[in-house]
């Protein structure tokens, strides 16, 4: 299959810890949908954590997993961020924010320290998350005749297409959401049906 139609992500927030000569490094992993998410958990954590000295965070998006963005939060530059992000590669997950928010203990780690020390803490709250397989679908939105129900429903039924929206009337809409992978066979039955609208409305 050209296009992969599964991705992985994590199911609920996760906490890691990782301390080095003093400093503590407390990670926090939170699934997301959207970029616009990630500046108000940041800001929380800001709050929560008045006191820590970094709140260093990067990100992974999308279902090619080619949006992403990384901040050291004043940290040398490469030792904060992309350690997070280097982390998140290697689980091979997306749709994901790591947070790990500093308190200095009086030593400095050094570069490697720093970059050992942002990795150990992602990767600790990477291993008490649940890791979840997704299946990248689209949404279609179908309007029809009220009399075409029956063929209409018995495509539904036949591919397990799930319903996110319907109205009943002379004229009827349905707002459908299924497997990307199965859309050519799905399009495909329903424009054997006359006088119907197929419209294309995002990916999730």
């Amino acid at each position: 299959m050209l296009f992969e139609d599964t991705y992985k992500t994590i199911k609920s927030p996760a906490e890691g810890l990782f301390k080095d000569r003093g400093s503590k490094f407390f990670a926090f992993a939170y699934p997301i949908e959207h970029e616009n998410e990630v500046k108000d958990l940041v800001e929380n954590l800001r709050k929560e954590h008045f006191k820590a000295v970094h709140h260093c965070y990067a990100y992974r998006l999308g279902i090619d997993k080619s949006n992403f963005r990384v901040n050291d939060d004043g940290e040398p530059s490469g030792t904060a961020g992309k350690p997070i992000l280097n982390t998140l590669l290697s689980h091979e997950i997306t749709n994901v924010l790591v947070v790990v928010v500093r308190y200095f203990g009086g030593t400095l780690l050094g570069v490697p320290g720093l970059i050992n020390a942002y990795k150990s803490a992602t990767a600790e709250a990477l291993a008490k998350a649940n890791i979840i397989e997704k299946t990248v679908n689209e949404v279609y939105n179908v309007n029809f005749e009220f009399v075409q129900m029956n063929d209409i429903m018995k495509i539904v039924k036949e591919f397990g297409l799930k319903i996110r929206k319907q109205t009943y009337d002379n004229q009827c809409s349905m707002e459908l959401e299924f497997r990307k992978s199965i859309t050519n066979q799905v399009i495909g039955k329903f424009e054997k049906i006359d006088n119907i609208a197929i419209e294309y409305l995002f990916t999730v």
